[in-house]
């Protein structure tokens, strides 16, 4: 899993509770995520890609995607 900074993490916890997957983020911890079905997986994939990837990365995956 990429490393986050402190507010990255609040922010990829709050976006995993919104899409009701079961996490837990306490302070000074990785966010810990339970992810139970590859509905899950694949969102909280995407949650962290959006967090960790540069802009650049990000036009290139999305680029890539309209290619397919």
């Amino acid at each position: 899993m990429p490393k986050l900074d402190c507010a990255d993490r609040w922010e990829a916890y709050f976006r995993l509770c919104e899409l009701d997957i079961d996490c837990r983020c306490r302070s000074h911890q990785p966010l810990e995520v339970a992810m139970t079905t590859p509905q899950a997986m694949i969102q909280t994939w995407s949650v962290l890609n959006r967090l960790t990837l540069t802009r650049v990365e990000l036009a290139q995956w999305l680029d890539h995607c309209w290619t397919l």
